[in-house]
């Protein structure tokens, strides 16, 4: 579908493999790769979640591939717009993309795409898992779940929660949150969360149900202020930040995840070297720490199953979606 990879590259990636076999998941340092920039895509747009962890692994990368590694952002379309790219980019290894649930498990029931999220990006693994975070202004007058509950009920239908596109797991914990409520309010769509995060602390948009990757600076800043987790447990860096359970809301946990994937049809010495990187990029104590400190914890299982998980995702989306009348361009 993508044609062969070049002669060298392929030199270049069997020397890789049987260096990679000798030295195991840190592979050897003077072995060569295509020779060729590395790019990262990113379907958010720069300041978010997935950029801030995207340029973290593309700083880790490059010393390793001894290739500058480059962060592209390509924002909208819920994520897809990145991930059209790479799908139809040479498999050559070098292009890469940080996915989230957003596109590869959400906007495919949602829009039609020109490509099969499942067949055509091969997985390379599990980066990190965030839970989402109910935000307000530092200024607005709701401080507890309660207090915005009680306002959604009293005015239906017009207060605002942002998100970084239809689709997005902002969007779905939104509509999941309304459900279990019973409430409703007008969903505000922007290209990415740094966006929407400007109308939020003036006040345009009363909330948003951010991850914490993108949400853990403002709230820092003091500018968000966090009114509930949508976790099981209560995030390390927001220990007096309650669930929504506790909160008195149940039944409205989202979580966003962020992958790295590959074009389909890249040579196995490629992926297998990719894996070996991220693999032990992810065991760097400065990287645990800088997800620990987004909120979120280390993607730590296997590249299969990630792959299995994404496939769960992908079906849990489509029944939620269904569910909840969410309605896009597919529809």
């Amino acid at each position: 579908m993508h044609g062969s990879l070049p002669r060298r590259a392929a030199c270049s990636l069997a020397a890789l493999a049987l260096a990679m076999a000798a030295a195991g998941p840190a592979f050897a340092q003077s072995t060569p790769w295509p020779d060729k920039p590395l790019r990262i895509m990113v379907g958010a747009s720069p300041g978010g979640g997935t950029d801030i962890l995207a340029r973290m692994l593309a700083e880790k990368f490059a010393p390793d591939f001894k290739q500058s590694v480059m962060v592209e952002n390509r924002p909208g379309a819920s994520n897809t717009i990145a991930a059209d790219l790479t799908a139809h980019a040479a498999a050559d290894g070098t292009t890469l993309l940080l996915a989230t649930n957003t596109g590869q498990a959400i906007a495919p029931h949602l829009m039609k795409l020109k490509f099969d999220p499942l067949k055509d990006l091969q997985p390379v693994g599990l980066v990190a898992v965030m839970p989402n975070v109910l935000v307000v202004s530092s200024s607005s007058p709701y401080r507890s779940v309660k207090e915005v509950v009680a306002a959604m009920a009293e005015k239906p239908g017009q207060l605002k929660y942002a998100s970084s596109g239809i689709g997005s797991t902002q969007h779905i914990a939104g509509e999941a949150f309304t459900l279990t409520t019973g409430t409703t309010a007008i969903h505000v769509p922007y290209k990415g969360s740094s966006q929407a995060h400007i109308d939020i602390i003036s006040g345009e948009v009363t909330m948003m149900f951010d991850s914490t990757s993108s949400a853990m600076g403002q709230i820092r800043s003091g500018k968000f202020r966090p009114l509930a987790v949508m976790s099981e447990r209560r995030a390390a860096e927001l220990p007096e930040v309650p669930t929504m359970a506790e909160a008195g809301v149940k039944g409205a946990d989202v979580q966003t995840w962020y992958g790295l994937y590959v074009t389909a049809g890249t040579p196995k010495p490629a992926v297998d070297a990719l894996v070996a990187e991220l693999t032990r990029v992810l065991k760097l104590p400065d990287v645990q720490a800088h997800i620990r400190g987004l909120g979120g914890e280390v993607g730590a299982i296997g590249v299969e199953q990630f792959a299995q998980m994404n496939r769960q995702e992908y079906e849990r989306f489509r029944k939620l979606v269904k569910d909840a009348h969410i309605r896009g361009d597919a529809q």
